[in-house]
């Protein structure tokens, strides 16, 4: 195996091309030759095959990821509306504040305003 002058990260590639192509050419810097081959099968068309054996469930395993994904969608949902309740609180209290300024703001204009009408009476006699 050449050494490629970079420590061990050239001679791990040259090591995964020699094995990928299964040809010592790689190991000179030659150019392998490859060949595309069409695949053959001997699975229905439609035959779809699974990825590895592990991803095949039991029916328990199922309800069991069934009853995990319900629970965890239940618990967003509660920390959603309980999120959405402080929300509405917090608005609520707003708007409680917002009147009581808007009270005590109508309250003084009223009285400016009976002020205003008792001086102008007084100067109008």
């Amino acid at each position: 195996m050449l050494s490629s002058g970079r420590g061990t990260g050239g001679s791990c590639v040259q090591k995964v091309i020699m094995a990928v192509t299964g040809d010592e050419t790689a190991a000179t810097g030659d150019m392998p030759a490859y060949q595309i081959r069409t695949p053959t099968t001997t699975l229905p068309q439609g035959v779809v095959m699974a990825a590895s054996p592990g991803t095949l469930h039991s029916p328990q395993q199922l309800a069991e990821e069934a009853t995990r994904k319900r629970e965890l969608r239940l618990m967003k949902n509660r920390e959603a509306a309980r999120e959405c309740r402080r929300k509405k609180k917090e608005y609520v209290k707003c708007l409680e504040n917002r009147v009581a300024v808007l009270e005590n703001q109508n309250k003084t204009l009223i009285e400016e305003l009976k002020a205003l009408k008792d001086l102008y009476c007084h100067k109008a006699e």
